[in-house]
């Protein structure tokens, strides 16, 4: 893959993490708090991606993905651990609510994980623009 073929790439994978925020707020906000926590959880992923792809690693599966997350960015200190904690814990809501028969999620576990998905992909999008002024 090219340099610029990878830029592009990480930016539309960035793309998709802002507008699955964005999903996430106004599900919220209209009270459908299992809908915000999936749309909070797939920001991550598609940050994840976004990064995995300037690492030249990639995978399709989620799991995959959040390892390779934390071998490449956790591990080697570019991203706190409470990140990898986040990353996991939203995946395992995202999977409960998705999936779960019954489940029901209060307003202030939703709001948590957007705020931490927020954070998570704010500091994706810092990470990614101080990595390009590096190429350049």
């Amino acid at each position: 893959m090219t340099q610029e073929h990878a830029e592009a790439l990480a930016a539309y994978r960035l793309g998709q993490a802002e507008d699955a925020l964005c999903s996430a707020e106004k599900l919220l906000a209209s009270g459908l708090r299992r809908d915000s926590v999936n749309r909070s959880y797939y920001a991550m992923f598609y940050a994840v991606l976004a990064l995995l792809v300037t690492r030249q690693v990639g995978t399709s599966k989620h799991q995959g993905a959040i390892s390779l997350f934390d071998r490449e960015f956790v591990k080697k200190g570019v991203f706190p651990k409470d990140f990898s904690r986040w990353l996991h814990k939203a995946f395992e809501r995202r999977i409960e609510v998705d999936y779960g028969e019954m489940v029901e999620v209060t307003q202030g576990v939703a709001m948590r994980v957007l705020e931490q998905a927020t954070e998570f992909v704010d500091a994706v999008r810092q990470h990614l623009r101080l990595k390009a002024g590096r190429n350049q």
